[in-house]
């Protein structure tokens, strides 16, 4: 493939796109950088869908090796586009999830299902035509699994506990799970919609609630989107704020996941102790910010409060405090035979796997792929501050829990580093300007967040917010297979894939 520079000298670029380039292209160029993917010399970031007068269907492509990005678009006047999911597997959920929303059908696609349309809605085609919903609909063809005395299980879409619903078809033989086939979109709740036409400060707000759990990686990379299409930047406080924001919601999350691998492995001593600290962390987000997930406290321009008097005095307890505690955890994880038992060699999700689908956070890492958008792509204050982006290639529970560990060891230190050098002067800055294109990356706990952003006449013109789930929930189908059905719960948590992130 040509490099990405190429191929923006060959389309038509659109000069209202910022930081990296977007240009239009015909459909021999989208089918090259289709190829290119597939042939491993780019990664395809995410694939979405426009509607209206500007019907067209976007990628964002990062070239190999390197932080070159480029938004690649193809206008849809016929409403079809040529398949990158013939030739790039990972394309094939966003493709039908393109068909589901928008009606613009993916020619030669090898999987024409239905994604995110479940038959609940009235029309087809929501954000497309809005045509009337047939009475009836075919049931949905999960696909075949041949071989002799195969049985299936269904799980879900409701499960037992508090848990966002999904369906999940097992094919097993005996207890080994031959095939996982999922089927999302259950929580679907009509954010793209939503945001159309919508304030950039409601649209913010709604950005924040698209996966409660990374609330602030959201306010942060549609500020970051924002921000870029208006030529806008924050001010160096702010930064920093949001950096500490980040990474107390990064460090609370990896903290319940380390625990709750270890609950689902019957190791509950682990999840108490783990839940403990936390809290710990959450109440310490409290004390700075007012509010335990700091949900609706990172805008576009800044940030919406400052850190309370007495957070500097919170944070310093807490990290003085779990410094003393989970270093004696990860002991006793380490220590434990009969944990290991269950999570080395558990749900392997290999290198090459990793790589095809870009697989974000600690799932690529503990597969091998080294990508952390505070480093690759090295948006501010991450570029000033000393960390390192631990990765492993074992690929299994493990090296997922693992992953986690050194990850809570250094957002410690982030944390500390933060609150040092933590500068004096204004949390924010008025924003200028009604129109623009942005494109904007924020590193959540689970991985890189997306959000793409179009402004006019001062109110959001569209939105598209790719969560790290989309490039993760296909690898877990991959890790199960040829482990036994009891083994799936560990799995899944190890994972911890968002269902309301992937639904929107």
């Amino acid at each position: 493939m040509a490099a990405l520079a190429d191929i923006v000298a060959q389309g038509r670029r659109v000069e209202a796109h910022r930081p990296w380039p977007r240009v239009i292209v015909n459909a021999d160029t989208w089918r090259a950088v289709a190829a290119a993917f597939a042939a491993g010399d780019a990664t395809m970031l995410s694939l979405w869908g426009d509607a209206g007068a500007s019907c067209a269907v976007h990628m964002a492509a990062l070239e190999r090796d390197a932080d070159t990005i480029v938004v690649v678009s193809l206008e849809c006047p016929e409403e079809a586009f040529p398949s990158v999911g013939a030739l790039h597997p990972p394309a094939i959920r966003f493709e039908r999830a393109i068909y589901s929303l928008y009606g613009l059908q993916p020619l030669g696609a090898p999987d024409a299902r239905p994604w995110l349309d479940l038959g609940f809605w009235d029309v087809q085609y929501p954000l497309g035509a809005r045509i009337p919903a047939p009475a009836e609909r075919p049931d949905y063809a999960f696909l075949p699994a041949e071989g002799e005395s195969l049985h299936q299980i269904p799980v879900g879409p409701v499960h037992a506990g508090i848990i966002e619903p999904g369906h999940f078809r097992f094919t097993a033989s005996g207890e080994t799970v031959v095939r996982l086939e999922e089927r999302l979109g259950y929580a679907h709740k009509g954010i793209k919609s939503l945001m159309a036409g919508a304030t950039v400060e409601r649209a913010a707000r709604l950005a924040a609630r698209a996966s409660g759990d990374s609330t602030v990686a959201y306010g942060i990379a549609f500020a970051h989107a924002v921000e870029a299409a208006l030529g806008v930047a924050p001010p160096r406080r702010a930064q920093y704020l949001r950096a500490l924001m980040a990474e107390l919601e990064r460090l609370a999350n990896h903290l319940g996941d380390i625990g709750a691998i270890c609950n689902d492995a019957s190791f509950a001593i682990m999840h108490a102790h783990c839940g403990i600290l936390r809290e710990l962390v959450l109440r310490a987000a409290d004390a700075c910010f007012g509010h335990r997930l700091m949900m609706d406290k990172v805008m576009p321009g800044g940030v919406a409060a400052d850190m309370r008097p007495d957070g500097i005095a919170a944070l310093k307890n807490l990290l003085g405090h779990i410094q003393r505690r989970f270093p004696r955890l990860v002991e006793l994880y380490d220590n434990t035979a009969s944990l290991q038992d269950r999570t080395v060699a558990t749900g392997i999700v290999r290198s090459d796997l990793a790589r095809q689908f870009a697989a974000p956070g600690h799932v690529g890492r503990a597969s091998g792929r080294a990508f952390d958008a505070r480093k690759t792509l090295g948006y501010a204050p991450y570029d000033e501050l000393d960390f390192t982006v631990p990765v492993l290639t074992a690929g299994d529970v493990n090296a997922r829990v693992w992953i986690r560990i050194r990850e809570v060891e250094q957002c410690l230190a982030l944390i500390a580093q933060i609150i040092a050098r933590m500068p004096d002067g204004p949390i924010a800055v008025m924003l200028e300007g009604e129109a623009g294109e942005g494109l904007g990356f924020a590193e959540a706990f689970r991985g890189d967040v997306l959000v793409s952003v179009r402004l006019d006449a001062g109110c959001v013109a569209r939105c598209h917010l790719r969560d790290p789930s989309w490039l993760q929930w296909p690898l877990l189908e991959a890790a199960i297979e040829g482990n036994i059905v009891a083994d799936f719960p560990l799995c899944n948590k190890s994972f911890n894939c968002s269902y309301s992130g992937h639904d929107l």
